[in-house]
């Protein structure tokens, strides 16, 4: 375990640098002293482009490092940004994976942390503990050091590392964007839902996190996996449809899969979420709803040329409307859910809170709400219920309340949250690694709540992220210039 010091702790405690200031003496542990011989770089793009940067790498961005593998950072400013010092983004990569911890690495010229730099903005890329994380302390004791919020505050602390080190870090931290795939999706749409909320501060407290705002410009999320405790009942609700067809459950798994499905309606009708013509949403409009993002979806890439299965249930109208071309004018939903078991398989019930349900093994996400010692947890009544077979068991309120702490829904609108006013979310339409209401209902309740989306059903893109960065960074490009009129 590294422990860092800072000289100005105890003035920090007394409240002489205020929060939300970036005042620091430069013998600061949390102080960014750049080097004038910082390491220059060339990267070179797929089309023989290139961007010179510099580079500022293993940067602790808390006082109190717990994990000196996972909770640093690094900082790459191409050469444009030392002149547009104060009105360069910071685009924030996390890679987040299956909630397990991540490296602060270099960037690369195939995803969006190499097309930021020769966008001209100044990148970063943080470490955070995950679900694998631990440490061997002085005693031998094996200690976990990423459940969850531990990754999720980690990335907070370094939001507020960058803000305490503003005009010290070429960028403006006022444009702070964050994007993430997967869990790293999830990670994102909680930086942008969370902002500032009090119930992280004991623990950025504990890490000695600047004392700044953690909230964000813009949340960039590719497939979150997020919603977690209400995920397994979502997937079901979708995919219980193919069930008897392609997907192969066995009696015990399909008993399981309804029991799930059975449970959604009442969730989603809680959620009071509206169409964005004010229709209320429930479970008896909802699947025409989500067939108006895969139409819209299929008919833009018919646009572009692709070529639609046959297998896929779509119905084309050729000349409709008296205009030329075809047109994507309904999907058979069932038919079009098997179609994507056929692409690959689904996961088996529950999805994400299995452990001991129906086998031994453990998800990811019963891992990361697991404790120090490593044991994972059931972190759904349900299934905890399956499980110990005492069916009036409940998750403890300390674990309901970091289940809680990991779900965006609840925190998008809140009094207490900063929430970004921009996203850009994607889920691939052939994406079976949750089920499409989940990002579905996240755009729903962010547009509900007035703010700035970008969203689409990604045709025929199965779970992955940072495609089509030429439609992402127009996007950015567009609130950047929206923000600053």
């Amino acid at each position: 375990m590294r422990k860092m010091t800072t000289l100005l702790l105890s003035g920090l405690c007394a409240g002489i640098i205020s929060y939300g200031t970036a005042m620091a003496e430069e013998n600061d542990a949390l102080t960014f002293n750049p080097s004038p011989d910082a390491p220059e770089h060339t990267m070179t793009f797929p089309d023989g482009s290139t961007v010179t940067y510099r580079a500022y790498e293993n940067l602790y961005y808390v006082t109190d490092v717990v994990d000196s593998v996972y909770q640093s950072l690094n900082v790459y400013v191409p050469e444009v940004a030392y002149t547009n010092n104060d009105q360069t983004p910071v685009f924030l990569k996390t890679h987040v994976g299956g909630y397990m911890a991540a490296k602060a690495t270099q960037p690369s010229s195939t995803d969006a942390s190499g097309r930021a730099l020769a966008e001209g903005y100044v990148v970063v890329i943080p470490g955070s503990r995950g679900a694998n994380s631990k440490i061997t302390t002085a005693s031998g004791e094996e200690v976990f050091t990423g459940r969850a919020p531990n990754g999720l505050v980690d990335l907070k602390a370094a939001i507020r590392y960058l803000r305490y080190n503003k005009g010290r870090i070429p960028g403006d931290m006022e444009k702070i964007i964050t994007d993430g795939t997967s869990a790293g999706g999830a990670m994102s749409s909680l930086l942008g839902a969370t902002g500032n909320h009090p119930v992280y501060e004991p623990y950025l407290d504990t890490l000695g996190a600047a004392k700044e705002r953690d909230d964000i410009f813009a949340a960039v999320c590719y497939c979150p996996i997020t919603d977690l405790e209400h995920a397994d009942m979502a997937y079901e609700w979708l995919y219980n449809v193919t069930n008897a067809t392609t997907r192969g459950l066995t009696p015990e798994q399909i008993r399981i899969s309804n029991e799930l499905a059975a449970l959604y309606p009442v969730y989603l009708n809680s959620l009071g979420l509206k169409k964005p013509d004010g229709t209320l949403l429930t479970d008896a409009n909802y699947t025409d709803y989500l067939k108006s993002f895969l139409i819209r979806s299929a008919q833009r890439a018919k646009n572009a040329g692709a070529d639609m299965p046959e297998n896929a249930g779509i119905t084309m109208n050729t000349g409709f409307r008296g205009s030329p071309g075809e047109f994507v004018v309904d999907i058979d939903l069932e038919t079009y859910l098997n179609y994507v078991v056929t692409t690959q398989p689904l996961k088996t019930p529950p999805a994400f809170d299995a452990l001991d349900v129906l086998a031994p093994k453990a998800t990811p996400e019963n891992n990361v709400f697991g404790d120090e010692t490593g044991s994972s947890v059931n972190f759904t009544d349900f299934s905890l219920r399956k499980a110990t077979k005492d069916f009036s068991a409940t998750i403890d309120p300390a674990l309901q309340e970091r289940v809680y702490s990991m779900n965006p829904m609840y925190f998008i609108g809140n009094e207490k949250s900063t929430t970004t006013p921009n996203w850009y979310i994607r889920h691939g339409a052939r994406d079976r690694d949750t089920g499409f209401q989940v990002s579905v209902n996240l755009y729903t309740r962010l547009i509900n709540q007035g703010y700035n989306v970008n969203f689409d059903l990604a045709w025929n893109r199965g779970h992955m992220g940072d495609y089509n960065l030429d439609d992402l960074f127009s996007w950015i490009r567009k609130v950047v210039v929206q923000e600053g009129n």
